[in-house]
């Protein structure tokens, strides 16, 4: 049975832990690290057009800031997906364990999960309301999902 007093506060923990990955893959690794250059070389060398490295740099430093917010989580987490099963499927051939030479997939998988877990329960504590904000009522941070 969920406890619906706790719940909130898990769903806060996933969405803020899950930024803040998000954040330091997207913008600490692929644009402050290797930069935008390097990410869109890494990119090409793996056949995909060169600038989708820059779109994923930017996509998941964006869902990092909205996850940690807790704005448009259901669909920040939705949107990661496409990046999250390429991460996937680059690393299927290198077996389970992403400690394996080129990294494994049970990472990217276990991530794709977590966002679907975190889709499906919604913002949790502390997530500002993106329609308060924009003037649909009083700006304030909801207390729950």
């Amino acid at each position: 049975m969920i406890d619906n007093r706790l719940a909130p506060y898990a769903a806060l923990l996933l969405r803020v832990s899950l930024g803040v990955l998000f954040l330091a893959h997207g913008f600490y690794m692929k644009i402050l690290t290797f930069g935008f250059a390097g990410t869109m070389g890494f990119f090409g060398s793996l056949g995909y057009p060169p600038v989708f490295g820059a779109i994923v740099a930017l996509a998941e430093t964006a869902a990092g800031i909205a996850l940690i917010l807790g704005v448009w989580t259901r669909a920040a987490s939705l949107l990661t997906l496409p990046i999250l099963i390429g991460a996937a499927l680059l690393h299927g051939g290198n077996g389970w364990v992403f400690s394996n030479a080129g990294g494994g997939w049970e990472f990217p998988v276990f991530w794709i999960v977590l966002m679907l877990v975190q889709a499906g329960l919604g913002a949790g504590a502390y997530a500002l309301d993106v329609n308060k904000l924009l003037g649909r009522g009083p700006v304030a941070a909801t207390r729950a999902a």
